[in-house]
This record gives structure tokens, sequence and C-alpha cells, in this order.
């Protein structure tokens, strides 16, 4: 096979895998290196090293026949499909639920009572429940959709010595890929030639600004985000080009490991769907046992074994709370609607009440505490310094500073603008730039001083370039100025580059001195110390001496003229969104693939960092080297967490949770998709996220702003509060109905309330009252509380003893009237029928005060749930319906009550009404 130096050859394993090759003192099996392994090993050889191991040519590419063998051997460029499980048994998890169990018992129990419309509706809600939760692991399958089409597209190779446009999917270990701006790279790629290659990684990496990317082998240890030497598949070709040989395709790239982590992470149970998980197996248990004991008790005296199975059937049918799924899902399709109008839009309706209860926000730096928009923040010159207002792309702000910068500062913003690739233009209200984000930053102070991109090419056109490379690590240009018809040379690049190429340095007066290189230097540094990325810029003058536009001739030419600071700056209302947060009790997290000091600047402004605790950063080197035992503890103690890699932030969110935290994790790139899906929220980012990172999110910001996310959890609290109050609302209903047939049956009385009444009760109660708690605005000072223990159960010790208290009162309300009604005359429909409307009006009473469960009905405002008043006036027509309208009468079993009545119904739920109050009052702190 071509490709192999003389003196190099293959040796076979015995009886083993496959060919094997002796490298750097390394044993690598071909099978390995050819596409099972995930390229860990070629950043550290020479590219003569990894064209022998991969058996292929640097100039001629594989052959056709070789390169068909190995996609037969490997199979095609594509990430694997993750298998489902099959249609029916996906469809079945979805019913596998103890909530579900009891709604069904309930559709069944009443179809047998012969109530069918209300089995009906019971079992549509037990079927849009699967649904809903069918279409949520949909999506989870759709991110890995979405990471599989990263990867096709047309990539160009050399086959037979011949360049070739082929789909990527037919890609091979060992081809000989051609690379172009813009191209997205398709295989993980070692480089074996370039021309001023960058590579913007963001969305693997998490590096803010495009790499440059070099030849030269690498220490094996060197963490993927500066395999500089390598690219990876799904990142793009931001400038320059290049070649390089595959080194691993599909599922053995980076891209494929991300997306082997992304199936395997669960998406986990939210802390609502836990609650109500072990909520729904106490109330299981209770149903059973109350109904068996009302069976059992109706036997041993002897009662008709029909009527004491209707008897416990009755109660089964009280004791079940056919409204709480529909209410849980009512309030927080709410809060979604509330989430949209605050620019957050959610994707998985149970995601709303996670963010309740957040404990630890894991965010993402770029883009999401950042405005993602480079933006020069200090200028240097030799007599002056000075600091530059306005962030982004948008060129408003001013230079500001003591000193005066005159012709030095002139000449660097024009060198900074005129050597320079970049376009910043406006469209639609925003800025937007084509071009290194470094380079955009430098035409935009330009432009807040008046320099006008338009304008200096007219007053100095371009002739000449010397582009920058990672070599030689800066980028000049020959210029004409039109006035005096000479020409100008602007550069710019890194500081040390370019200070050792200049003859002197410019003053504020323009006048050429001795350079004062160590004062460069040392300005350059305290800048690099506050995060900031430096760039020096020089001019060979008009007046200057004139000798030649090369690489050999510029250097001792050129003045230096200053110093240009930048940093991606921190979006203005993140500072107050992580202060809130902090005064809410959630922790906040920066996890970047970032440099540590580039990290720490923007944590240092954003409040995650002081100076007494710089132990605080951690790097993903860091994050290697602890023991662990340790581990936990460090993730905790830590703020920022710099350069870490996909698993490592993954392995964050991981250890987060282990230790009983409610994780919330921000991203928007590829490298974030895992940590996503793994959290207890994922939020990705509308506007800067790529589509793999959506799909695996629960939520997504349309305006890629941290401030949303203090927002949403706001929502979510009060998402959770509703829907704890209405649990409060409805419980003591369900255990009221069914303690009464329980009392009936040991006292041998007439049974209270029939099937069909206690169906009604808990049909139209439910919706016209308890789903109006779902509109209950926030209750003040909800962001100065600390979030809910994960642990903690749905309903606290207080509220069991409020729930308990308010059944007791039906009972014993209803009770009371039932008998006075029976004793004093009446029939047993009107009796009957007054015990019924006793609960109803019990409840209403009862809901007033569940508004707020530790405040005063009173001191919310009577008008500020307005839909709960018309709730309430619906139910009253309801009640009046059943209880005057003689079909109703027929159906339910009801009977016309006097106005008597209902002044000892409405006595009842007065005397409820106050016993709650004061109970309130007594427990206020149920909290």
């Amino acid at each position: 096979m071509s490709g192999r130096p003389p003196g190099r050859k293959a040796a076979t394993r015995v009886g083993g895998a496959g060919p094997v090759l002796f490298v750097g003192g390394v044993t690598v099996t071909l099978e390995q290196s050819a596409g099972t392994s995930r390229s860990d090993e070629h950043h550290g050889m020479s590219t003569h090293e990894v064209v022998l191991l991969l058996e292929t040519d640097p100039q001629r590419g594989l052959s056709d026949a070789e390169a068909a063998r190995r996609l037969d051997r490997y199979g095609p460029n594509v990430l694997p499909a993750a298998g489902g499980g099959g249609l029916l048994r996906r469809i079945l998890r979805q019913f596998h639920n103890p909530l579900i169990y009891v709604l069904i018992a309930a559709g069944v129990v009443t179809a047998v009572l012969g109530e069918y419309v209300d089995s009906a509706v019971i079992l549509a809600v037990v079927l849009i429940n699967a649904g809903i939760g069918y279409a949520q692991e949909s999506r989870a399958e759709a991110a890995l959709d979405s990471l599989r089409s990263m990867v096709r597209t047309e990539a160009r190779v050399i086959r037979d010595g011949e360049l070739r446009a082929i789909s990527s999917d037919d890609l091979v270990p060992g081809d000989l890929v051609v690379l172009e701006a813009g191209d997205k790279v398709p295989v993980d790629l070692r480089l074996v030639r370039l021309a001023e290659l960058r590579v913007d990684e963001s969305a693997l990496t998490g590096e803010s600004v495009p790499v440059d990317k070099l030849e030269a082998e690498l220490p094996v240890g060197t963490p993927v985000a500066d395999r500089r030497n390598m690219v990876w598949s799904g990142t793009l070709v931001a400038a320059g080009g290049g070649a390089g040989i595959a080194v691993a395709t599909g599922a053995e790239t980076e891209l494929g490991q991300i997306h082997r982590l992304v199936g395997a992470a669960e998406a986990l149970a939210t802390p609502l769907t836990r609650k109500l998980a072990r909520f729904s197996k106490v109330l299981t248990v209770i149903i059973l046992v109350l109904a068996a004991v009302t069976f059992a008790v109706g036997l041993l005296r002897g009662q008709d074994v029909v009527e004491t199975f209707t008897a416990a059937v009755a109660l089964a049918v009280g004791a079940i709370p056919e409204g709480l799924p529909a209410a849980v899902t009512i309030t927080l399709a709410i809060g979604v609607t509330r989430m949209a109008r605050r620019r957050a839009v959610i994707r998985r309706l149970p995601a709303i009440e996670t963010l309740g209860s957040t404990t630890v926000v894991c965010s993402d730096k770029t883009g999401t505490l950042t405005e993602n928009q480079m933006t020069v923040r200090a200028l240097w010159t030799p007599d002056a310094e000075f600091e530059v207002t306005g962030a982004g792309y948008r060129p408003d702000g001013e230079v500001r500073g003591d000193g005066r910068g005159g012709d030095a500062l002139r000449w660097s913003l024009l060198a900074g603008a005129g050597c320079n690739d970049a376009r910043v233009r406006e469209q639609d209200g925003e800025w937007l730039l084509a071009g290194d984000p470094t380079e955009g930053a430098m035409q935009v102070v330009a432009a807040k001083v008046g320099i006008d991109h338009g304008r200096l090419s007219a007053d100095y056109p371009r002739r000449d370039t010397i582009p920058f490379d990672s070599k030689r690590q800066y980028m000049a240009t020959l210029h004409d100025e039109r006035a005096t018809g000479r020409t100008v040379v602007l550069a710019k690049g890194g500081v040390e580059r370019i200070v050792s190429m200049c003859r002197g340095e410019m003053g504020a007066d323009g006048q050429i001195r001795p350079l004062r290189a160590d004062a460069a230097l040392r300005a350059a540094e305290e800048l690099a110390g506050r995060g900031l990325r430096v760039l020096a810029t020089a001019v060979r003058p008009p007046d200057g001496p004139d000798d030649g536009f090369d690489e050999v001739a510029l250097p001792g030419t050129l003045v230096l003229t200053g110093l240009q600071a930048m940093l991606d700056p921190p979006r203005s209302a993140a500072a107050p969104a992580v202060r809130a947060c902090h005064s809410a009790g959630i922790n906040v997290k920066m996890i970047t693939g970032d440099h540590a000091a580039t990290a720490g600047a923007i944590a240092g402004q954003l409040g995650l960092l002081d100076a007494e605790r710089p132990d605080r950063v951690v790097t993903g080197t860091d994050l290697e080297e602890l023991p662990a035992e340790g581990f936990g503890e460090a993730v905790d103690r830590a703020a920022v967490f710099a350069r870490v890699s996909p698993e490592q932030k993954l392995r964050l969110v991981e250890t987060l949770q282990q230790r009983g935290h409610v994780v919330a994790v921000t991203g928007d790139g590829v490298n974030d998709a895992p940590a996503l899906r793994q959290a207890n929220i994922g939020i990705a980012m509308a506007r800067s996220g790529t589509e793999v990172a959506k799909e695996a999110a629960d939520m997504v910001l349309t305006d890629d702003d941290f401030a949303t996310i203090e927002a949403a959890v706001e929502e979510g609290r009060g998402v959770f509060d509703n829907i704890t109050k209405f649990i409060v609302w409805t419980l003591p209903t369900n255990l009221g109905e069914g303690l009464v047939v329980l009392v009936a049956i040991v006292l041998g009385a007439t049974l209270p309330l029939l099937p069909t009444q206690i169906l009604w009760i808990n049909m139209t109660t439910a919706v016209l009252l308890g789903l109006m708690l779902a509109f209950e605005p926030k209750e003040r000072g909800i962001m100065r509380r600390p979030p809910r223990d994960p642990a903690r159960p749905l309903l606290t010790g207080a509220l069991v003893i409020r729930i308990v208290l308010v059944a007791t009162l039906l009972v014993a309300g209803a009770w009371w009237v039932f008998q006075w009604e029976y004793s004093n005359g009446a029939d047993v429909a009107q009796a009957r029928t007054a015990a019924m409307n006793v609960f109803v009006v019990v409840e209403t009473f009862y809901l007033f005060s569940c508004r707020s469960l530790t405040r005063s009905a009173w001191r919310l405002g009577f008008f500020t749930n307005r839909l709960l008043l018309l709730g309430v006036a619906a139910q009253a027509l309801c009640q009046l319906a059943i209880t005057y309208l003689p079909p109703m009468n027929t159906i339910f079993g009801t009977a016309p009550i006097g106005p008597d009545v209902w002044l000892r119904i409405l006595a009842v739920g007065a005397v409820s009404a106050v016993v709650v109050a004061i109970d309130k009052r007594l427990r206020h702190d149920l909290g």
C-alpha cells in the first residue's frame, strides 16, 4: 500500500486482531488506527508517522479500490441511529406510573357503574398523558438525529492523485481531505499541510474565537481544545485552507463521542413527577385499604354483598382525584404561556416547575453570560491609556482617558481597522459581523471615534497583503495614501512579535522616538491579567523608509502605535440576574471551554468570584488531577470551570446531582448537548445555539440572556405553588367523600352520597373551582425564599394536618346536614342533595383560603384572580341546575331543597372557613 516510508513495515499479530504497527515505540493495531480509536494518539505523532500508521499517501491519497475496501470494513461516515426499543414498548412505557394505574382503575370503576361518559373522560386523560410522554421521549431521539445531520455534507478528497467531490458519508480512515474557508469539517483530521488555517470550534469546545492551526506534533496529553494540529468533525473553517488525513470517522470521532454521551445520558424525572409518583403510591394504598375496610365492615354487619360492594366502589371513586393530572397539565401550560412572554420557550411541560426547585445553575459563558461579540475595552499608546465604553458590534460608545491619544491613538485605530478583513453591518436593527470576531472588534472601536471603514478604504486603498499566519503571528497590509501619493504599511498581531519588528514608537505628537519595549510588554501583561485578549498595532508611516513589502523587508521598519485589548463583555442584565439568583438561594457556576483567565475575568465582573477565593476557578486539567474522594467537595466549592471537555461537563452535572442538587444547565454548542440532556433542566440558546443543543434541552431562551433564566425560576416557583395549592384544595374533598361512605357503612346507615353524586362533585369542582388556582398570580417575596429541598415531600406535615382538618369538617358538616334533613321529614334524595351541596359550598369557601397557603385571603386582594370569581359563579349555576332541574334530578338522584336548607349549608361553609383561618394563623410557617 502506498505511503509507507522505507525501513518501516507492519507486522502481523499472531492469531490476533489484524496488522500491527510499531510507531514511536508504541504498538498500535491498524484496525484501531483506521477507525475504531477516537484519534486520541494522532496529535502526538508526526505527519510522517500518521501517514505510515494509516497506510495512505500524503500527496495522492487512497486508491479507489482501497477506499471501497475500507468503507466496507468500517462503514459509512455517519453517526449511528439510537435504538428506541420498538414502538409498542415505547408506548407501553408511558403507562408505567402509579398515578396512571389509579386513573385506569377509576375509569374501569366508573364504566362498571354505568357512567360511560365519566369513564371516557378519565381514560382520555390517561391517553393524553401517555401521548405527552411519548412526545418527550421522541424529542431525545431528535437530538441524536440533529447530531447525525451535522456531519452530512459534501467533501473534497484526493484519491488516486485527483481532487474529487464526494458525499461525506463515503469518507474512510486514511482519506486525504482538502479544506477551504467556509467548509464544514466532515471527519476528524490530522493536518498535513495548511495555509493560514483558522477553524471555528466553538460548537465543539466552547472556544470563543477561531483557532489558529499548525502541523507540528504535540504532547500526547494535550487536551482536545488545544490540539491545534487536528480539526474536528462538525466544526467550521473560518479562514485559510489546508489538507488532512482522516484519522476517525462516524461514531469514532469526537462528535461521535458526544453522540454516545447524549444517548447514554438519561432524561431525569423532575421534582414534581417524582413527588407525584410517591404521592400516587401512597394514595393508591390508602384507597385500597379504605375500600377493603368498607367492604369488610359491611359484610361483618350482615349487609347485602352487592350494596356493600357498591359502597366500596363509591369510596374508591370519591378518593381518586380525577382532576389532578388535568390540573397539573393546565397549570404547567399556563406557566409556559407566561414564560413565552418573558422570552423563554418551554419544550417539556414539567421543565417550568423544575426551575422553581433549581438549586444550582451551571451556565455557559459565551453568549449567555456574555454578549458573544468581542469588544475592545482598553487602548494603550506610548503616552496614555484609555477605556472604551459600549458593548458588542453596535458602534455606540466612546474612548475615555486622562492623557492625549493624538497621532499615536489615531494611527493605532487606523491600523486595526485598515489591516482587517472583517465587515460589520446593520441589518433589521441588529449589527452583524462577517469575519473574525477580533477584527470585528477593531473595526467597531475605530468607528466609535469616527473612522468609517468606507472612507478609510477610499483614503487608503489596499495594494497588497501579508495574511495572518500562526507562525508569523501578524498581519500586514500595504496601502496608498491618497493625500500624499506615498505608501503606508499597517500591521497588527501578537504583542511580542509586533514589538520585535518595530524600530521605534510613536508619541501623541506623531514624532518617532526610541522604542521602550519593556513598557509595551508590561502594559500587555497587565491587560492580559484582566482577562483581555491583547493585540499590538504598528505602522510604517508615509514618511518612513520604503524598503519593500514582504516578510524579509518588513521587520525593523515599523513603528509601534499602541495596544488594543478586547473581551467578549458580560451582558448588562447578567450581573443583576446572578445577584437575584444568589438572593433566592441558587448557586451559579460558570462552565466554559474558554481559557481560565478570560473566564475568571468575566466571573469577577458578574460577582461569581472574589479576591479572597481564587481557588474557585478550576480548569479541566485540575479536574483530571483531583482524587475521587475530594471531587464532589471541590465541585461544590468552585464557581468557575474553564477549559473543560464535554465529558467533564457531564461529570460535573452528575456530581452535583449526586450531592442532592437540582441542576439547570445552559448551553448552545454541540459540546453542551450531553450535559443539557443529563441536567434536571437543560436550557439552550435560540439565537446562537445549534439545533443539537435545542433538541437536547427542555427550555430555549429566545434572547440568549441569562437574565431570562432568573425570570424562569420565578415563574417556576409560582407554578409549583399553584400545583401545591390545587392538591391541598382537592384532597380534603376526596378524603372526605371516602370517609362519609366509610362512616355510613360502620354505622349501618344510609349512604349520604351516591357514586354518581361523588363523580359530579369531583368533576365539576375540579374544572370550575380548582383549575382557577392555576391562574393565581405569584405571591410577593417568591424570589427571596430558598429553593425547595428536593428531598422534601410534596405535602409537609402542616399541610397534611390542614387536609385532614378540612376533610373532617366536610364529613362532620355533610353528615350533620344529611341526618338533620332526613330525621326532620325530608326524603333521602333531598337529604343527599343537601349533603352534596355541603361538599361544594365548603370547597368554595376553602378555595379562597387556598389562594395562599400562608397568608390571609383578604390580604391578597379579592379581585386579583377574576377567573376564580367566574368559576365560583359557574359552579353555583351548576349546583342550582342539579338541585332543581328535573332531568338532572332523575340522572343524579337529587331533589329540590328549600331556602332554610341553604342557610344551614352556608352556615357549615362559614364555620369551616373560620376554623381554617384560625389554623392558618396558628400554622403560618407552612412554606
